[in-house]
């Protein structure tokens, strides 16, 4: 295992461009199944979650040729499907959450599918109903094969049908768009997630032959077609990751531009971190981060405290509520962070309370944070990461520490950001990585 070693107090300062988003990467890898032709995708990060997707996919019979750094040809025409009933395939997709968006492709082009428990943070409960509810819409059967907690799931014919999902899953939406292309007829989704990423694959579909409206809405309509070619695709830049880069460069930045954000994509992102005073100027399709000695927290117009949830796209994400609650750590005023989407994400704030930082934890979902506006300087400590979003938080503080931190657990920050000690050591930060 390892961790990293952070000299915290070190201002950072100078460019740094965000990798490619690995949640539309997740989804745009797994829709080349769909195909027999070749399919190249550009702008892959370079991260764990993603590379061991790709590993499961040549597993799978999957001819994938790396072209160039984070550029990729993917060709699915001779897949082993008898790989997908062995226990290894079962393994690795039980470590990898990713793992769940081949679903749809393999139901909607073979008319079958085996896919374990899927793997991921530990955030509490993420339930892959939403999924099964649409592949049974569009007239799949599936069992729950207890014995190797596998998920059978067989359809003769899928058929295109109405469906209003019980809630704005984004890779529920995702699962059934790729089932969809090939259902019989028309298939209506309401109540559709509609991110910026879901909409990257949509228009990826669509390019390879598939027939979807109502992009970037959340009720999509999908006439089913006969086969779907090849094509080519470039992965947006990574929304949390600018959220990242904007926290830390609030906090201990001396000057930082996020160059190429691609601004018409981040939604409310840069509004959130401005409620919290953080000033943020756009330049083209940069975002430039000035010094900040101080931010101050701004209120409601009726004078209430400032609250910040997350929600559903157009909402904000709530993989950036972790960045704001350390951000709010050190700004002038107080702010309720309420995470509504997952129980256990806010349960990493007793590592900034050890640190010094003021924060009440009110319950699983909601945390007060009484800002000190640089007063008191967070103490280093010793943590471990428990999810990707918690560890990147707890890497924005120990940055920002008096004193030298460790970070345990690093593999949960790889899965989600790319070489990220090398590009924030080139800013100007003191990160080490080294074996436990």
């Amino acid at each position: 295992m390892e961790s990293f070693i952070i000299e915290g107090g070190h201002p950072l300062s100078g460019d740094i461009t965000p990798q490619g988003a690995k949640n539309e990467a997740l989804q745009v890898i797994c829709a080349t199944l769909l195909t027999v032709d070749p399919v190249r995708i550009k702008n892959i990060p370079d991260i764990l979650d993603v590379n061991n997707l790709i590993k499961l996919l040549m597993d799978m019979g999957v001819k994938v040729t790396h072209n160039a750094p984070g550029d990729y040809t993917f060709q699915a025409d001779e897949l082993n499907l008898d790989y997908l009933d062995s226990l290894e395939f079962v393994r690795k997709c039980s470590s990898l959450r990713g793992s769940v968006l081949m679903i749809g492709p393999l139901l909607g082009r073979f008319g079958k599918a085996t896919v374990a428990k899927p793997g991921g943070d530990k955030i509490g409960r993420r339930r892959l109903d939403t999924h099964f509810l649409g592949f049974k819409s569009l007239g799949a059967d599936f069992v729950h094969d207890e014995e190797r907690d596998v998920y059978q799931i067989r359809a003769k014919q899928l058929k295109g049908t109405y469906m209003l999902l019980d809630e704005a899953s984004v890779t529920g939406t995702a699962n059934i768009i790729m089932a969809a292309v090939f259902a019989k007829g028309t298939t209506t989704i309401y109540n559709a997630a509609c991110e910026p990423y879901l909409q990257q694959l949509c228009h990826l579909l669509n390019h390879m032959g598939a027939n979807i409206s109502g992009i970037a809405s959340n009720l999509i309509t999908i006439v089913g077609v006969e086969q779907l070619h090849g094509g080519e695709h470039r992965v947006l830049p990574d929304m949390i990751e600018v959220g990242s880069f904007i926290g830390m460069a609030a906090m201990v930045g001396d000057g930082v531009r996020i160059k190429n954000v691609s601004l018409k994509n981040l939604g409310i992102i840069p509004d959130a971190f401005r409620r919290l005073g953080v000033r943020i100027k756009a330049e083209g399709d940069d975002l430039v981060i000035p010094h900040h000695s101080h931010y101050q927290v701004q209120s409601f117009i009726d004078g209430t405290i400032m609250t910040l949830s997350d929600a559903p796209w157009p909402g904000l994400t709530p993989d950036l509520l972790s960045v704001l609650l350390v951000v709010a750590t050190q700004a002038r005023g107080t702010v309720l962070i309420h995470q509504k989407m997952f129980e256990s994400r806010l349960f990493f704030v007793d590592k900034l309370i050890d640190m010094g930082a003021q924060i009440i934890l009110c319950d699983p979902h909601r945390a007060v944070v009484v800002g000190q506006d640089h007063r008191i300087q967070l103490r280093a400590g010793n943590m471990t990461s428990p999810d990707i979003r918690a560890g990147i938080a707890l890497l924005i503080a120990a940055l920002s520490a008096r004193g030298t931190s460790r970070i345990a657990n690093i593999a949960q920050i790889d899965r989600g950001y790319q070489d990220i000690e090398q590009r924030l050591n080139k800013l100007g930060a003191k990160i080490q990585r080294v074996n436990d």
